[in-house]
């Protein structure tokens, strides 16, 4: 192996190395570290984005219908915020023919 071939493969593997990292240092906006306007407002300006509402939990919010997959609708969704226990944070997207069943 030559001494390009090992700088490379060098630098290959330390960007390799590098990207787990990347991934695992991006985290969601949090609905319970938000007041409830912010959240509204977070969702309202992006469309659809997905926030952590809890230590391990999370869903996609949606500002209306036009950011759900067919044959999807919106259902209203209530999040702990900062300052409210129960705020209108935006939508979530459901399947309008299954309502209350999980997605097989």
């Amino acid at each position: 192996m030559t001494d390009v071939s090992r700088r490379s493969l060098s630098a290959l593997i330390a960007c390799a190395a590098l990207l787990p990292g990347v991934a695992q240092s991006q985290t969601r906006p949090d609905t319970r570290a938000m007041t409830c306007v912010e959240a509204s407002a977070l969702v309202a300006r992006a469309g659809a984005i997905v926030l952590s509402t809890g230590p391990v939990t999370y869903a996609r919010f949606v500002r209306d219908g036009g950011f759900c997959p067919l044959p999807e609708t919106t259902q209203p969704s209530w999040e702990i915020t900062r300052d409210d226990p129960k705020c209108f944070v935006g939508y979530v997207c459901r399947d309008k023919f299954n309502e209350g069943q999980g997605r097989d």
